[in-house]
C-alpha cells in the first residue's frame, strides 16, 4: 500500500479497524487497558515511597536491579510457558497475583513505619509476572488479527498503553498527595482485579499446533532462532540502548522534589510527560500501515528520543521540560510500534511466545538497568550529569547499531500485493519479503 492511497484523515488518525473487526482482539484490549492502569501506579508509588523512606538516588535505582534479576531469571521460561499453553489463561492468572502484590504493598504503607525490603521484594514479583504476561499478550496479538492489520493493531496496543501512561502517573501522583500511599495501592489492585476478570471473556488462545511442552530444549530452540536473526538482535539491541543511557525515571522524585521544588504531584506529571507525549504519537499513528522501511523509521525515532532527553536535563522551566518528555516519549511509541511488528511479521507463531519473551525482557529489564544505571552515575556526580550524559550516549549507541548492524537500517517489509504488482512492472525484479 502506498502512502497515497490513504485519505488525509486516515495518514493522521489511528486505524481502528482491528476493534471493529476483532470482538476477540477488543476484549484483550479493554483488559490490557486496565492492566496497565495498576502498572503505571506501581511505577510512581513504589519508587516515590522508597524515596521518602531513603532519600537515595541510588537506592530508587536500585529498584531496578531488584526487577532487572527475576525479569531476566523467567523470561525465558515465560516465553516457552507461552508457547505450550493457553494464553488467556496465563494472562487471567498472572493478573490475579499481581493484585495479590498490590495488597502487600497496600498493607506493608499502612504500617506504623513502612518497611523498607517489602518494596523491593513485591516490585522483584511484580517484575517475575510480567515476565509470563508479557510473552503471552504480545504473542496472543497476531492470532487475532489479519496481517495486514498488525501496524495498526500494534499502533492501537501503543495507544492503550500511553493512554495508561498519560493519565496513571499522573493520577498516581494525585492519589499519593490528596489520600495515602495505602489508598493508592488499593486502587493498583483493583485495576488488576478488574483485568483479570475482563479477560476470562476473551476465548482460548492456544498456539498453534496446540503449543510444545516447557522443557531446556523449548528454550534452546528459541534462542537458536535468535542467534540466526541479525535483524531482531539490531532491534532488541537498539531498544536497551535507549532504555539503559536514556530513561532517567530513577532521577524523576529527586528532580520534581529538588531540581523543579514541587512535590508528589509534580513527581507525577514527570512520569505522566512521556506517555502524554506518547499518546499523541499513537492517535496520529494512521500512517504507520503505509510505511515499508520500518527499521530505518526505529533509527531515527531512537535518536530523537536521544536529544530530547539531553535537552531535558539542562533546563529548570518545568513546562518546558515536560513538553521534552513528550517529545521523547512520542518518539519511543513510533519506534515501539516498528520494533514489534518488524518482530511479529518476521517470527513464526510456533515460536512467537518464546521471542516475545526476549523482547519482554528488553522492554522490562532495559527500564531496571537504566534506573540503576541513571541512579549510581546521579550519586557519583549529579542528576544533571546523569540525564544529560546519558541522553547523549543513546545517540551515540543508536547511530553506531545502525552503522555496524546495517539490517535494521535496510529492512523493509513489503504486502504481497505490492509484490505482485512490482513483479508485473518489472519483471525478474521483485524484492523478497522479509
Amino acid at each position: 500500500m502506498a502512502l497515497s492511497d490513504l485519505s488525509p484523515r486516515r495518514r493522521l488518525v489511528v486505524d481502528i479497524t482491528p476493534l471493529r473487526e476483532s470482538p476477540r482482539f477488543r476484549i484483550l484490549y479493554l483488559g490490557q487497558l486496565l492492566a496497565h492502569f495498576g502498572r503505571q501506579i506501581t511505577i510512581v508509588a513504589v519508587p516515590y515511597q522508597v524515596f521518602l523512606i531513603t532519600g537515595s538516588t541510588l537506592a530508587v535505582g536500585a529498584l531496578g536491579i531488584a526487577q532487572f534479576i527475576p525479569l531476566m531469571a523467567v523470561s525465558l521460561v515465560g516465553g516457552a510457558v507461552a508457547d505450550a499453553f493457553d494464553r488467556r489463561k496465563l494472562l487471567v492468572v498472572g493478573h490475579v497475583l499481581l493484585a495479590v502484590t498490590a495488597i502487600g504493598l497496600m498493607l506493608n504503607a499502612s504500617a506504623a513505619e513502612p518497611a523498607l525490603w517489602p518494596l523491593y521484594a513485591l516490585s522483584a514479583l511484580n517484575a517475575a509476572l510480567s515476565a509470563i504476561n508479557g510473552p503471552a499478550r504480545m504473542a496472543a496479538i497476531p492470532a487475532l488479527l489479519r496481517r495486514e492489520l498488525l501496524p495498526s493493531g500494534f499502533a492501537l496496543n501503543s495507544t492503550m498503553h500511553e493512554v495508561a501512561a498519560a493519565v496513571g502517573p499522573a493520577l498516581a501522583g494525585l492519589l499519593i498527595a490528596r489520600y495515602s500511599l495505602p489508598f493508592t495501592y488499593a486502587a493498583e489492585a483493583v485495576a488488576f482485579t478488574a483485568a483479570a476478570f475482563t479477560l476470562l471473556w476473551v476465548g482460548p488462545l492456544r498456539p498453534e499446533g496446540g503449543g510444545r511442552a516447557v522443557s531446556m530444549s523449548s528454550i534452546r530452540e528459541g534462542l537458536t532462532y535468535l542467534r540466526g536473526q541479525p535483524l531482531l538482535q539490531s532491534g532488541f539491541l537498539i531498544d536497551l540502548n535507549a532504555m539503559i543511557f536514556g530513561m532517567p525515571h530513577a532521577l524523576f522524585p529527586a528532580l520534581g522534589t529538588e531540581i523543579f521544588g514541587g512535590d508528589a504531584t509534580t513527581v507525577g506529571l514527570l512520569y505522566a510527560a512521556p506517555g502524554m507525549g506518547a499518546l499523541i504519537a499513537a492517535l496520529t499513528s494512521g500512517w504507520v500501515s503505509a510505511v515499508s522501511r520500518r527499521g530505518r523509521v526505529v533509527v531515527i525515532a531512537v535518536v530523537v528520543w536521544g536529544l530530547a532527553i539531553t535537552i531535558f536535563g539542562l533546563i529548570s522551566y518545568l513546562p518546558f521540560a515536560l513538553v521534552l518528555l513528550a517529545v521523547a516519549g512520542g518518539a519511543d511509541v513510533v519506534s515501539a510500534v516498528f520494533r514489534n511488528t518488524i518482530l511479529q511479521l518476521v517470527v513464526p507463531d510456533a515460536l512467537r511466545g518464546r521471542l516475545s519473551a526476549v523482547h519482554t525482557a528488553v522492554v522490562g529489564g532495559g527500564p531496571r538497568l537504566g534506573d540503576l544505571e541513571a541512579g549510581a552515575v546521579a550519586a557519583l556526580t549529579s542528576v544533571r550529569f546523569s540525564v544529560v550524559s546519558g541522553g547523549i550516549a543513546c545517540v551515540i549507541g543508536a547511530l553506531a547499531i545502525a552503522r555496524f548492524m546495517p539490517q535494521l537500517w535496510a529492512y523493509e517489509d513489503r504486502s504481497p500485493a505490492d509484490l505482485a504488482v512490482d513483479s508485473l512492472e518489472q519483471p525478474g525484479d521483485v524484492v523478497p519479503e522479509n
